[in-house]
């Protein structure tokens, strides 16, 4: 299903100058989330990687589920789950487990010592986010979240329309 395209009227638009300032706003957030990795404070600080943080989030959130439902949760290839659980089942972090319904099937799930890793990061990024923000409002931290869950929902949804990546094709010589 192809991406609807958005007319450069203004009035349907915006500002030019206003979504030059968003698109570059979002990209020095994005530069600087992956420099800190937004890990938290004090020992725990960038001591988990984003990949590891949100499969651990979503094991404890939705619980156990198979390499292929979890990818589809998360909107990202089965291979690359594999790649990015497997050193979470070394650490002990997640468990493979048989289905309780089909014990041929293997479902991953988080670890005692999984959830309380997620639990110590989480508390020390939910420290990060009150330092960054100790001079809001809790309407504006509020609106912020309404904002910026917005904004990742939209982008989730432009993702799913263009489909999957396509492999470039490459020269035959």
């Amino acid at each position: 299903m192809p991406t609807p395209e958005i007319s450069m009227d203004m009035t349907t638009v915006g500002d030019t100058g206003l979504l030059d300032t968003l698109q570059h706003e979002v990209a020095v957030f994005a530069r600087r989330a992956e420099q800190t990795r937004l890990g938290g404070v004090g020992q725990v600080r960038n001591s988990m990687d984003r990949a590891a943080y949100l499969l651990l989030n979503r094991l404890d959130n939705e619980g156990p589920m198979g390499v292929k439902a979890l990818a589809a949760s998360m909107g990202i290839d089965s291979s690359t789950v594999t790649r990015q659980v497997a050193p979470l089942v070394d650490t002990g972090l997640v468990k493979r487990t048989s289905h309780p319904e089909d014990g041929r099937a293997v479902v991953l799930q988080l670890s005692p010592r999984g959830l309380s890793r997620l639990e110590e990061v989480r508390s020390s990024r939910r420290q990060l986010m009150a330092e960054l923000t100790h001079d809001w409002t809790a309407e504006e931290r509020q609106s912020f979240c309404t904002l910026l869950t917005r904004f990742n929902v939209a982008l989730s949804a432009r993702q799913a329309a263009q489909g999957p990546p396509v492999a470039e094709s490459q020269p035959t010589s």
